[in-house]
C-alpha cells in the first residue's frame, strides 16, 4: 500500500514539473485512450446483458427468485418507490434497497446521508442494508454477498459515488436506470444522455418519446437499450386540488401552501449559476410574516444546498443552520429535506428555480412560478424543457414573486391552467394506460418470462 502510495504521489511530481507543451498532447493522448476502450466497452456490452439475462431465465425455469437490488444515493430523489412495490408483491422477485456512500463532499457529510437515507427506507418498512459499516470501518461487497441479478441505479455520476457500486463493475449484470430527475437540460450531451454510464446500461427506462428520439440522435449506442414508460419518479403525483397524506404543520386549511424550492448551483458561472437563493433566501423568510394570515411556506432546499452553503465564504455551517432553523421554527413556515411526493399532492403552488420540477410539478396541474437569475438560464435546457417552461409563470425580482402570489395564488387569476391541462395530456401521461412503474415492471417480467 505505501509502495502504491509513493508511487502516485512521483507521477504527480512529474506531472506538475512537465511543461504545457508537453501535456497538452499527453491529455489527448489519454483521451483518446479512454474513447477507444468505452467504444470497445459500449459495443461488447449487449453481448454480457445477453448471457446474463440467460442466466436469469434458467433461475426463473427453476422456480429461483430472482434479486434485484436498488442502488440509493439521496432519499429526496428516490424513484422507484413504485417498481420496488411490485417487485416486493411478487413471489418470483427479492428486492433490496442498498444505500451507497454520496464520497464528493467528505465523510461527514457521507454519514449523515447515509443515516438519513436509511432511516427513509427502514420507515416505509422496506429490506434496506447500508453498505458502510462504521464499526471496522468496512464497505460492502454487494457482488459477493448480496449477487444481486438487477441492478437499478438512481444516478449517472460517477464521481459522486465509490467506484465498487458504480455501473462499470456490474458488467455482467442486468442494470435499469430511471433519470434521478425529469431529464429538461440543454447541458453538452456527453454530460447527460451520453455518458458511457447511459450507454452501457442494459435499460434506460426514459420519460418521452422526445427524450428516446435524443438517445437515438446524441447516444453512441443509439438508444438501442432505451425503453419508453413514463416518468416513474413522479407515479404518485395526483393532478388537480390536495390530495394524500398531509404533511403541511399548519392545520389550518384556509391557508394557501406555497412550496419554495431553491437549487444548488448558488455559484459556478455560466449557465450553473442558475440558483436565485441569494437573491430571495431573505425575501422568501420576509413573506411568510407578510401574508402570515394567507400563506404557508414550505421550504424544500435541494439536498446538495446544505453542503454548498457550508463551505461558502459568506455563509458557512453556523449560518446555514440557523438559517434551516428559522424555517423549522417558523410558525406558517417549514422545512422539507425528504421525498417531495406528499409535499406536492398537498400543496397549492410553488415558486422554483430547480430544473426538474419544471416537469414534475406541471404533474400536479397546480399553478407555478419559475425564477430566473437572468435571461441566460433558458440556454439550460433542452427542446422539452423549453416547452415545458411555457406552461410555468415567470419571475425576474421581487415584484414577479409578490404579483404571482397575490393574483394567482390569492385571487386564482390562473391564466395559465387550461395550456397546463393540455400538455399533461399530450405529453406527461405515461404509455399503455397504466403507470410508469408498471411500464418498468411489466418490461423486466417479459424479458425474463416471456
Amino acid at each position: 500500500m505505501e509502495r502504491c502510495e509513493k508511487k502516485s504521489n512521483m507521477k504527480e511530481i512529474i506531472r506538475d514539473l512537465l511543461p504545457e507543451w508537453v501535456k497538452k498532447p499527453l491529455r489527448s493522448i489519454r483521451l483518446k485512450q479512454i474513447q477507444i476502450a468505452e467504444y470497445q466497452t459500449i459495443h461488447v456490452q449487449p453481448k454480457r446483458h445477453r448471457k446474463a439475462l440467460e442466466k436469469i431465465r434458467t433461475k426463473a425455469h427453476k422456480k429461483e427468485k430472482i434479486k434485484v437490488a436498488f442502488f440509493a444515493i439521496h432519499s429526496s430523489v428516490w424513484k422507484y418507490d413504485g417498481v420496488y412495490q411490485l417487485m416486493d408483491k411478487d413471489p418470483r422477485f427479492d428486492p433490496i434497497v442498498v444505500v451507497c456512500p454520496v464520497v464528493n463532499y467528505g465523510k461527514e457529510n457521507m454519514l449523515v446521508e447515509m443515516e438519513k437515507t436509511f432511516k427513509f427506507f427502514k420507515r416505509k418498512g422496506y429490506n434496506v442494508i447500508k453498505t458502510y459499516n462504521e464499526k471496522d470501518d468496512t464497505y460492502l461487497d454487494v457482488k459477493k454477498e448480496i449477487t444481486p441479478d438487477i441492478v437499478f441505479f438512481t444516478n449517472p455520476y460517477r464521481r459522486l459515488n465509490k467506484d465498487k457500486y458504480y455501473i462499470t463493475n456490474f458488467k455482467e449484470t442486468l442494470t435499469c436506470y430511471t433519470q434521478y430527475a425529469f431529464y429538461i437540460g440543454n447541458m453538452k450531451i456527453v454530460d447527460q444522455i451520453n455518458l458511457l454510464f447511459n450507454n452501457v446500461l442494459w435499460k434506460a427506462f426514459y420519460e418521452t418519446e422526445l427524450h428516446a428520439k435524443m438517445a437515438k440522435q446524441y447516444s453512441r449506442n443509439k438508444g438501442r437499450n432505451v425503453v419508453v414508460t413514463g416518468y416513474s419518479g413522479i407515479d404518485d403525483l395526483k393532478y388537480g386540488g390536495r390530495s394524500g397524506k398531509d404533511i403541511w404543520k399548519n392545520p389550518d386549511v384556509n391557508l394557501k401552501r406555497i412550496i419554495w424550492a431553491p437549487h444548488h448551483t448558488i455559484e459556478g458561472g455560466g449557465q450553473l449559476n442558475c440558483s436565485n437563493f441569494f437573491l430571495y433566501h431573505q425575501l422568501m423568510i420576509d413573506l411568510t410574516e407578510k401574508y402570515r394570515k394567507k400563506v404557508q411556506i414550505a421550504f424544500k432546499p435541494h439536498p446538495l444546498l446544505k453542503v454548498k452553503l457550508y463551505n461558502h465564504r459568506n455563509w458557512g455551517k453556523d449560518r446555514t443552520d440557523n438559517y434551516y432553523l428559522k424555517w423549522e421554527n417558523c410558525p406558517n413556515g417549514q422545512l422539507e429535506t425528504d421525498n417531495y411526493i406528499d409535499l406536492f399532492n398537498t400543496s397549492d403552488a410553488i415558486i422554483f428555480d430547480s430544473g426538474s420540477f419544471i416537469a414534475e410539478y406541471l404533474f400536479c396541474g397546480k399553478p407555478s412560478l419559475f425564477t430566473f437569475l437572468n435571461n441566460k438560464v433558458m440556454e439550460r435546457f433542452n427542446k422539452f424543457g423549453k416547452m415545458a417552461l411555457e406552461y410555468h409563470y415567470h419571475a425576474y425580482n421581487e415584484a414577479d414573486i409578490i404579483n404571482f402570489l397575490e393574483n394567482v395564488v390569492f385571487n386564482g387569476v390562473d391564466t395559465k391552467r387550461d395550456n397546463r391541462g393540455k400538455f399533461y395530456r399530450e405529453n406527461l401521461v405515461p404509455p399503455n394506460g397504466v403507470s410508469a412503474s408498471e411500464n418498468i415492471y411489466n418490461d423486466i417480467c417479459k424479458e425474463i418470462w416471456s
